[in-house]
C-alpha cells in the first residue's frame, strides 16, 4: 500500500504491540458482515416498529437501513485505505485528533460490555424456558466461560463460531422470505392469495402518517448497529484491504434486502394490527401459514442471535481496548499477546480478559438491579451508536481529502457522491438524535448518553492538553496511513 509522508506523532508515544494474528477467513469476514446485525432486534424487536408505523415500517427499515449503508460504505472506504484492529477510533484520530480517537474509542468499548450483559441475560432466560432446573445466572455463566475460552484461543475459532451462526439467521430469514412469499401468492397448502389488502386496509399503507414512519425510524435504526465489528476483524485477514472492500460490498446490500424484505412479508401477510411489541412478528406469520411448532423454531435462532452477538461484542471490545493501548490510550500492559505459532498465536489475551472482567460485572449488575443501576448504565450507551456514526462521517470528511492528496492509490473502496452524500448522512444522524429527543421513550437515553460522551470528552480533552505540555521528541513518528 502506498504510503503518505510521514506526519508528527501525538505527544504520547506509541506503544510498540506485537501483532495480532491473521487467523480470519474471507468467509469468515464476509459471514460475520451478512449475520452481524440479524439478531433479536429483528426478529423480535420489529414487532414494535410495526405497531407504531404499520405497514409503512418498510420504509422506516429503508431509510435506517440507508443510513447505515452510507456509514458502512464510508467506513468501508477508511478501513480499506488504512485497515487497523482500532478501525473508526483509528480513523478519528487520524482524522481529528488523539481526544477523537480516544473518546469514540472508548464509548464503543463501553457500549459493547454493556450491551454483552442484555444478550447474555436473554439467552439466559430461554435457556432457564428449556431447562428450568437450572437458574439463568447459572447459563449466563456458562455462556460467559465458553465464549470466554473460544476469544482467548485462536481467533479462527471465533469465526468459526460467527460463520455457523451468522448462516443459521441468514439461512432463517432466507426460508421465511420463501415460505412467506408462497403465502402471499397462494402456493402454499390451504392457503389463498393475499394480494395487497393488508397494505391498504386498516388504515391504509399509512395508518399514523408521517409521523408513524419517524417513530418507526427511531425503533429501528439500533438494529443495523453490529456491522462496524466487520471492520475491526479485518486487520485479522491475511489481506485486509481487500478483505474489508468485499465484505462491506456483500453485506450493506443483502442486509437491506432481508430487513426489507422480511417486512414487506410480514405487513403483506398479516394485518399490521396483529403485531404487538415484545412479540415476534416472524412468530405470528409462521404460526398463520401452519408451520408446525413456530415459536420453538423462532426460540431456537433467537437463541442463536444473542449468542453470536454476545461472542462478537467480547471480540470486538477486546480489539478496540487492545487498539487503544497500542496508542497509549488505555494501559500498555493490555498489549500483551498470545506466542503459538502461526495462526494460533496473536491473540490479545490480556484485552479479552479486561473486557470479560466488565461484561461479568455488567451482567451481575443486570441480574441484581436490572430496574435501577444497569438501566442507568443501558440509558449512558443508548445513543452512542449514533454518535460513533456521526465521528465516522466527521473522519471521512477529513481524511477523503487526505488520501486523495497524498495515497489516491489506496482508495480501493470509495463513498459514493462524496462529499455530499457524507453530508446528509451527518444531517440524517442529527435529525434522528433531535426527533429522540422529542420522543418521551427515547430522551433519557439521548441525554444520559450525551453526559457519559461529555464525561468522556473532558478526559480526553484533559490528557491532551497535560501531554501538550510535556518535552517531544522521545516518542516514535507515524504515518497517517499506517496500518498501526
Amino acid at each position: 500500500m502506498h504510503e503518505a509522508p510521514p506526519t508528527p506523532a501525538a505527544n504520547s508515544p506509541a506503544a510498540p504491540a506485537e501483532p495480532l494474528s491473521h487467523g480470519l477467513k474471507q468467509r469468515h469476514l464476509t459471514m460475520l458482515g451478512l449475520g452481524g446485525v440479524i439478531g433479536a432486534g429483528l426478529f423480535v424487536g420489529s414487532g414494535a416498529g410495526i405497531a407504531v408505523a404499520g405497514p409503512a415500517i418498510v420504509v422506516s427499515y429503508l431509510i435506517a437501513g440507508a443510513l447505515a449503508m452510507l456509514v458502512m460504505r464510508m467506513l468501508g472506504e477508511m478501513s480499506a485505505a488504512m485497515p487497523a484492529s482500532g478501525s473508526f477510533s483509528v480513523h478519528a484520530e487520524r482524522a481529528l485528533g488523539r481526544w477523537a480517537g480516544f473518546s469514540v474509542g472508548w464509548l464503543y468499548w463501553f457500549l459493547l460490555v454493556v450491551v454483552l450483559a442484555v444478550e447474555a441475560t436473554a439467552a439466559a432466560q430461554i435457556a432457564h424456558g428449556w431447562v428450568p432446573a437450572v437458574e439463568p445466572w447459572a447459563w449466563v455463566l456458562l455462556f460467559m466461560v465458553v465464549f470466554t475460552v473460544a476469544n482467548l484461543t485462536a481467533v479462527k475459532n471465533f469465526g468459526e463460531f460467527e460463520f455457523w451462526f451468522a448462516s443459521l439467521k441468514v439461512g432463517a430469514i432466507v426460508v421465511f422470505l420463501v415460505l412467506g412469499g408462497l403465502a402471499v401468492f397462494g402456493l402454499l397448502p390451504d392457503t389463498d392469495p393475499v394480494g395487497m389488502t393488508n397494505l391498504t386496509g386498516q388504515g391504509g399503507f399509512l395508518p399514523n402518517g408521517w409521523s408513524g414512519v419517524v417513530s418507526g425510524v427511531l425503533t429501528v435504526v439500533f438494529a443495523f448497529g453490529g456491522l462496524e465489528v466487520v471492520t475491526i476483524a479485518a486487520a485479522e485477514t491475511d489481506d485486509p484491504a481487500r478483505a474489508v472492500g468485499r465484505a462491506v460490498r456483500s453485506a450493506v446490500v443483502r442486509i437491506l434486502f432481508f430487513y426489507v424484505g422480511s417486512m414487506l412479508v410480514i405487513v403483506t401477510v398479516l394485518p399490521w394490527t396483529a403485531q404487538q411489541a415484545g412479540l415476534s412478528p416472524y412468530v405470528k406469520v409462521l404460526d398463520a401459514i401452519g408451520v408446525p411448532s413456530a415459536g420453538q423454531i423462532m426460540n431456537i435462532v433467537v437463541f442463536v442471535a444473542l449468542l453470536s452477538a454476545l461472542n462478537a461484542n467480547l471480540y470486538g471490545s477486546s480489539r478496540m481496548v487492545f487498539s487503544l493501548a497500542e496508542r497509549g490510550e488505555a494501559p500498555r500492559g493490555l498489549l500483551k499477546v498470545s506466542r503459538k505459532a502461526g495462526a494460533e498465536g496473536g491473540v490479545p489475551r490480556r484485552a479479552v480478559l479486561a473486557s470479560v472482567v466488565f461484561g461479568f460485572v455488567s451482567v451481575l449488575l443486570n441480574l441484581l438491579w436490572p430496574d435501577t443501576v444497569f438501566l442507568f448504565m443501558l440509558n449512558s450507551v443508548g445513543a452512542v451508536l449514533l454518535f460513533v456514526w456521526a465521528l465516522i462521517a466527521a473522519s471521512q470528511l477529513r481524511l477523503r481529502a487526505r488520501l486523495e492528496q497524498e495515497a489516491p492509490a489506496a482508495l480501493a473502496l470509495r463513498m459514493w457522491w462524496f462529499p455530499y452524500l457524507t453530508w446528509v448522512t451527518l444531517a440524517g444522524l442529527l435529525g434522528v438524535l433531535l426527533l429522540m429527543l422529542t420522543d418521551d421513550a427515547a430522551r433519557p437515553q439521548v441525554l444520559w448518553s450525551a453526559g457519559a460522551t461529555a464525561l468522556v470528552l473532558l478526559v480526553a480533552v484533559g490528557r491532551e492538553r497535560r501531554d501538550r505540555k510535556r518535552p517531544r521528541g522521545h516518542g516514535q513518528e507515524r504515518s497517517a496511513f499506517t496500518d498501526r
